[in-house]
């Protein structure tokens, strides 16, 4: 947490309210020049709950491990110093991971606010993020984006240490980390109701730093689906011969990766060319049948269009194909 005066305060009471008591709050205060300090240091000598931990401006890895490094409970809490927990937050991931203990891990459903600042890409993520609520919705969801929200998770201790806890690559850090997790095989879910209100504003983290461009985002994936699920297969088929799946296939090719060819609808783009790989209709897949198939398209409909297509000609998701944007 840095320079988050204006709102820690409703951050606070959202923790004071939490009908479950017994957690520890562990607040990094990563080289804040406003008043956050103090706010932190009086609710600490108000709370024994609390301990604040300060840092010269050294980012949110270091934050959080540093937050890990101290941490005494079974469970690890996230949550952003912006951000308002529903006051049953924690009790009801709790609950979820005593009712399941094949998980490692939960998330739960999210509301942007305030609602004025929201935009339409704000509403979809939002959208789509809360249908995601099984082990299985975040498989087959993972590669799209990151299917939990950050300020959300609520992992089991051990299992954070087992795959080394968060790291800096380069990309998005709540993302490389689950990403981590499911590579062991770790289950992940969320509670089915929106427990965290997430603050819109401009000067945010994940708006400002280069770690969560679309880049970034974009070489993360392709990095775990080439180490993961198309390691052992002929090359990839990208679905979407659009800007999408071009700068898909272009940092597939960066990091070794091969693209064997590119599926699209448009008549006048079969038979083209794209960085040496073939366009084709859907019907030529069955040229490629030993690539792993990724939908790579943005207009709202057509992934589970593509979905349906795969499944049709006999491919299983995840095994065989995935959507990955």
């Amino acid at each position: 947490m840095r320079d988050a005066a204006p709102y820690l305060p409703e951050c606070i009471a959202s923790l004071r309210a939490q009908t479950f008591e017994d957690f520890e709050v562990l607040a990094v205060d990563d080289g804040s020049t406003d008043g956050s300090p103090g706010l932190l240091q009086a609710w600490a000598q108000e709370d024994a709950r609390v301990q604040l931990v300060r840092q010269e401006p050294r980012g949110i890895v270091p934050a959080l491990e540093a937050c890990r490094a101290l941490a005494r409970g079974r469970y690890l809490a996230r949550m952003d110093a912006d951000d308002v927990a529903e006051s049953t937050r924690f009790a009801e991931q709790l609950d979820f991971l005593y009712t399941r203990p094949e998980l490692s891990g939960c998330g739960a459903g999210v509301r942007y606010f305030p609602r004025a600042e929201v935009r339409d890409g704000g509403r979809r993520y939002e959208d789509w993020i809360n249908t995601i609520r099984s082990p299985e919705d975040v498989e087959r969801n993972l590669f799209i984006e990151c299917p939990l929200a950050h300020p959300t998770f609520f992992l089991r201790t051990d299992a954070v240490e087992n795959v080394g806890g968060y790291v800096d690559r380069g990309w998005p850090e709540d993302y490389d980390l689950l990403f981590r997790l499911w590579r062991t095989g770790a289950k992940l879910g969320a509670v089915d109701r929106v427990l965290l209100q997430w603050r819109i504003w401009a000067d945010r983290t994940s708006i400002q730093h280069e770690a969560y461009t679309p880049d970034a985002f974009r070489r993360c994936k392709i990095h775990y689906l080439l180490d993961t699920l198309a390691r052992d297969r002929d090359g990839l088929v990208v679905w979407g011969a659009g800007p999408i799946g071009k700068a898909f296939a272009r940092e597939v090719h960066e990091q070794g990766g091969s693209v064997r060819a590119f599926v699209d609808l448009n008549p006048r783009k079969i038979g083209q060319n794209i960085h040496g790989a073939p366009v084709i209709p859907p019907s030529g897949l069955v040229a490629y049948p030993d690539c792993f198939s990724v939908a790579a398209v943005g207009q709202e409909g057509a992934r589970e269009e593509i979905r349906a297509a795969l499944e049709a000609a006999g491919r299983k998701e995840v095994a065989d194909f995935i959507a990955v944007a």
